[in-house]
């Protein structure tokens, strides 16, 4: 908010420095915690004084919604693409391969693990937690319907189950790269895929 007060030509380099402030806290949070990464540590891993962190950010909850928020922004932008796409059902195909293909990053499945973890003991924390996951929920629940009905079907009673049973799968294995950092992707693709299928068509 405080950006909005200051003159058009500041905000570019306000919203870097805030930028800077989430990056070195998701580092800091997923290598060190929640709690035990302080305010001076993080302005250390951010270069700038504690000072100017507190300008951006009342307390570290505050960081951890911006966190969540921007992790957000970033799930839309990816189902506004399948909300674009000429082909929503090859869309959604599409980024099963590519999901899997992709590195995920230790550090980036450890914040989210944290964040998690703070959530389920912070109420604030878990208020924006739910808030994100309710907006992306009822995003791609959207989107499976449009899969659905281009492919002529239009049984969709289910749509909220199945988006719940579809985020679990690739939230969680978001998370396997923890556990089983060998996971062979490859061969999860086509079952995926199969799945994927079944679950939008109904079969």
């Amino acid at each position: 908010m405080a950006l909005s007060t200051r003159p058009e030509r500041e905000q570019p380099r306000g919203q870097a420095r805030r930028c800077q402030i989430l990056d070195a806290a998701a580092i800091c949070f997923a290598r060190e915690g929640f709690h035990g990464t302080s305010i001076a540590a993080l302005s250390k891993a951010a270069g700038m004084s504690p000072g100017h962190i507190y300008h951006f950010f009342e307390n570290k909850e505050a960081i951890i919604a911006a966190l969540v928020e921007r992790k957000l922004e970033q799930s839309l932008e990816m189902v506004r693409q399948f909300e674009n796409a000429e082909d929503v059902f090859q869309a959604l195909i599409d980024r099963v391969d590519l999901g899997l293909n992709e590195k995920t990053d230790l550090d980036n499945a450890a914040l989210e693990l944290e964040i998690l973890a703070e959530a389920a003991r912070n109420p604030r924390v878990a208020a924006s937690v739910r808030e994100a996951d309710r907006i992306k929920r009822e995003r791609l629940m959207g989107v499976l319907r449009s899969a659905r009905r281009a492919r002529g079907l239009t049984h969709d009673s289910d749509g909220a189950a199945v988006t719940e049973i579809l985020m679990a799968l690739f939230d969680g294995l978001a998370a396997r790269v923890i556990n089983h950092p060998d996971l062979d992707r490859a061969a999860l693709v086509p079952l995926l895929r199969t799945a994927l299928r079944t679950f939008i068509e109904g079969d």
